[in-house]
């Protein structure tokens, strides 16, 4: 058997982390002086948790922004960060950022898809697409196979998609990908969650023998900027705020949301693995089968469990995704 037919199986590996581990947990004794990282959405939520994590490891770490002045003041006195633009939304600006990292002549060792949008009203980009699926998914298909050179430069890299529970929601809806037979945002934001899982399957399968590992991550519930299309009304149903408004669900704090894309993009425990869907800090047992939907457009957030569901890891649909993803944005770093 072959390196590029080797599966890294979907379960848990005792990590000795946990739902509570925080960054400085998972990074404790790691050097990563000398190592480059880039960390789009680096700049709020858990992505600015991620970048201040790696950075003070030692990386210096590129933060990618759609708001540029906005991220500066984000990461201004972190030291070892720098910000460049990105609108994962627009082809053309995924193009032009690639284009002058690759000219700096640097290479990466940890890419990290952390940016994204969550139930937000119907949208359009581009030729049309739906936002979340463009943004979550395309977007990033495009920046890590426009980055592709730099990723294979340094003899291995590491790629961590940040997904979420959310791809219970929904499997790829190959009929109709930018619901232009009626919008539904839970089961938009699912599909491009389950768009961020299958890219990392399809991913280290076609690069794992560049030394290129590639990871899915549910960083878990945390209290985040995320969360502001989502209603007030919808907030209580979900069982996240009271009546009054405060916050009742156990929401972990950024330092703990971060923790599992960082054991992802950094663990010495995941050497020589990969393909695999990650939460709390250990890989994720498989889940039942079958997305859950979402009634009404709202989200029965006690429906989500733990684990990953088979549509999203599916290597036959990884590959079909892949294939769609390169047809749509016309960028395939494997094509012959």
């Amino acid at each position: 058997m072959t390196n590029s037919e080797q599966h890294t199986p979907q379960h848990k590996i005792g990590s000795g982390f946990g739902a509570r581990s925080t960054t400085a947990d998972v990074l404790a004794g790691t050097d990563l002086t000398g190592k480059l990282a880039v960390v789009t959405g680096g700049y709020s939520g858990i992505g600015l948790e991620t970048t201040r994590a790696l950075a003070g490891a030692g990386a210096h770490v590129v933060v990618p922004s759609r708001r540029l002045d906005v991220a500066e003041a984000a990461v201004a006195g972190i030291p070892g960060v720098e910000v460049d633009t990105l609108d994962l939304a627009d082809l053309d600006s995924v193009r032009a950022f690639a284009d002058r990292f690759l000219a700096s002549g640097r290479s990466i060792d940890v890419l990290i898809n952390s940016a994204g949008v969550m139930a937000c009203p119907e949208t359009r980009v581009g030729p049309g697409w739906e936002s979340q699926f463009a943004t979550n998914h395309l977007g990033h298909y495009a920046l890590a196979n426009r980055l592709w050179p730099a990723l294979t430069a340094g003899g291995g890299a590491r790629v961590v998609a940040v997904s979420s529970r959310g791809h219970q929601l929904s499997a790829i809806r190959w009929d109709d990908p930018h619901f232009a037979l009626g919008y539904d945002k839970w089961q938009a934001y699912g599909q491009a969650k389950t768009g961020n899982v299958l890219f990392a399957v399809h991913l280290d399968a076609l690069g794992r023998d560049a030394g290129v590992r590639a990871f899915s991550v549910h960083p878990g519930e945390i209290h985040t900027p995320l969360v502001r299309h989502v209603s007030p009304e919808e907030r209580i149903a979900a069982g996240w705020v009271d009546e009054q408004g405060n916050w009742s669900f156990d929401f972990k704090t950024p330092e703990q949301g971060a923790a599992t894309q960082v054991w992802a993009a950094t663990s010495p425990q995941l050497a020589g693995l990969g393909g695999v869907y990650c939460e709390d800090c250990d890989i994720a047992e498989p889940a039942a089968a079958g997305a859950i939907g979402a009634a009404d457009g709202e989200l029965d957030h006690d429906a989500l469990t733990s684990g990953v569901r088979p549509h999203a890891t599916d290597r036959e649909q990884a590959a079909r995704l892949w294939a769609l993803s390169a047809e749509l944005t016309g960028v395939d770093a494997f094509a012959a």
